[in-house]
């Protein structure tokens, strides 16, 4: 919800840096895989070592880079087929890799087994949303409802974690619990959509 209503804003200060990197021959895969080595190598080797704070930092920082392929794949006349798959499979990894690594983290060193349940849940149900909607368009149904989708997921999780990093208490408990709960909703939201519109198309076999 917020990616949809963000994007206007978000191309003013997009564009410019992804025209600059165009002419010098920077292309959208380019900056695909340096966003998902960047952000999983983050997770692994600060949130999953408990530099919370710093970790969250630098994951944000890469999965920025996520809006400039976009940014770059339109300038240079739209993304490939390739292109779209590589995006879709970086972002898929990057998440993976935050909430295993907070699972990591408080499976080990920062002990708290309640933590790592809901980590591991928001992750898949994380997972769901994505396969839920790939899906539906898969078999041409539309499914683009949901309270929390990518971009909320991310701003819950890093900022939950940033936090905690810093020292604020019960901050990635309070992210996590209420990315629980959106998470759920939108799940529910979305196998709802895809039963209204598969009522009135005809599914191959």
């Amino acid at each position: 919800m917020l990616g949809v209503n963000a994007r206007p804003l978000v191309a003013k200060v997009v564009n410019p840096l992804a025209a600059r990197l165009a002419r010098v021959g920077v292309t959208p895969d380019m900056v695909t895989i340096t966003g998902t080595v960047g952000a999983v190598a983050s997770a692994a080797g600060l949130i999953a070592t408990g530099q919370l704070f710093w970790g969250a930092f630098a994951v944000t920082v890469f999965v920025l880079l996520d809006m400039l392929d976009g940014a770059l794949a339109r300038l240079r006349g739209g993304g490939s087929v390739f292109g779209a798959v590589l995006d879709s499979t970086g972002d898929r990894a990057a998440d993976a890799a935050i909430f295993g690594a907070l699972i990591w983290w408080y499976s080990g060193a920062g002990d708290d087994r309640l933590l790592v349940l809901l980590a591991l849940l928001c992750l898949v149900l994380g997972v769901l949303t994505s396969y839920i909607k790939a899906r539906a368009e898969g078999m041409g149904l539309a499914c683009d409802v949901g309270v929390v989708e990518r971009t909320e997921r991310l701003i819950l999780v890093l900022v939950g974690t940033g936090f905690t990093g810093l020292g604020i208490p019960y901050a990635v408990d309070v992210a996590l619990w209420v990315l629980l709960v959106g998470s759920a909703v939108t799940v529910a939201q979305r196998v709802l959509a895809v039963k209204r519109a598969a009522a009135n198309a005809r599914i191959p076999s």
